[in-house]
């Protein structure tokens, strides 16, 4: 099945969200203290690109800007192909679940589409993307983040553009043993690719919703 076009003005924009200002495009987003040494910042208008191993912390990084979002008092959406992604999560990222729509079991074919209608209505969208994903979809929706200034957080490849480009190397999770133990401290290595070169930096993700 061929993929679904982005329309300039998709039907099923969700209509309850509140809109933004519409000088946000300006400003810059603070993000968590936990994560400032990787990523102080972020653009609004922009794509983020979060990819890594399973079980390296990607879904963690991306969760992590999802939170500070939230926590600024904004509506955070996540697009969650497979109906993995559980409210724990969410909650130990600091999203509040009030300002929070998570859309489940997205067809391949209405990824972008779906993608595209949330980017109209929230201030940041995470979103795992399809195994494939067409070229010119996604640099619609490269369009629609800045059109819209919102920020698009990719959990996966992208053969589009992205402002910010996180790799997630692994986790460490010191204290548990073979079904004993207690935890006490976790660990996330990532990679960021901007730009302005490339850093590394470790974040806590037990602290991530603080």
């Amino acid at each position: 099945m061929s993929a679904v076009p982005i329309p300039e003005t998709p039907p099923d924009r969700p209509r309850a969200l509140p809109r933004r200002d519409p000088e946000a495009r300006a400003r810059l987003l603070e993000v968590a203290r936990h994560t400032a040494p990787l990523v102080p910042a972020i653009q609004r208008g922009t794509v983020t690109v979060v990819e890594g191993e399973p079980g390296a912390g990607a879904t963690t990084l991306a969760l992590a800007l999802a939170g500070a979002v939230s926590r600024g008092g904004e509506w955070v959406a996540a697009v969650d192909p497979d109906g993995s992604l559980g409210g724990l999560a969410l909650a130990e990222a600091g999203i509040a679940p009030e300002r929070c729509a998570v859309v489940r079991h997205v067809p391949p074919d209405r990824w972008a589409l779906v993608v595209a209608a949330l980017l109209d209505g929230v201030a940041l969208v995470v979103a795992d993307p399809p195994p494939q994903v067409r070229a010119a979809d996604a640099r619609r929706l490269v369009s629609r983040a800045r059109e819209r200034a919102a920020m698009l957080v990719v959990t996966g490849p992208w053969p589009a553009d992205a402002a910010l480009r996180l790799h997630a190397e692994g986790s460490r999770w010191p204290g548990l043993g073979a079904g004993s133990g207690a935890l006490g401290a976790a660990t996330v290595r990532a990679r960021l690719e901007s730009r302005r070169g490339t850093r590394r930096a470790a974040i806590d993700p037990l602290a991530l919703g603080a």
